[in-house]
């Protein structure tokens, strides 16, 4: 038996914002999309188009409030081919949330509070 990875999982207040948020920061594309018969969420998975692993994002229709991210100790990790460029990028959409620069790395907030660590490629 072997296991692998499919997909991770974020709920997300406003899709349409989170959608936003995801092609402008990391260029994620939208891969499929799943919607409930009765309308009561929506399941979209989010591709780097090199990788096989996707990001799902779910939107609940009663949910009436932002998601209470508690201490917010997970997060998912990105590589990037190009750190600098993309550090700048993201200082000027104003979504950097913490730099390590003795790591070599940095985190960004996207729109439900969630942090995405940046990594550069070894």
């Amino acid at each position: 038996m072997h296991f692998t990875f499919a997909h991770n999982n974020l709920n997300v207040y406003d899709l349409q914002k989170s959608l936003d948020f995801y092609k402008e920061a990391l260029g994620l594309e939208v891969a499929r999309t799943k919607e409930a018969e009765d309308g009561s969420f929506i399941l979209v998975y989010l591709t780097d188009g090199t990788m096989p692993h996707q990001l799902e994002l779910t939107w609940l229709r009663d949910m009436k409030r932002p998601y209470e991210l508690g201490d917010n100790e997970i997060h998912l990790a990105f590589n990037v081919d190009d750190f600098d460029a993309a550090l700048a990028k993201h200082k000027e959409m104003g979504c950097v949330c913490f730099e390590n620069p003795k790591m070599g790395i940095y985190f960004i907030e996207d729109p439900d509070g969630y942090w995405l660590e940046i990594v550069p490629e070894k």
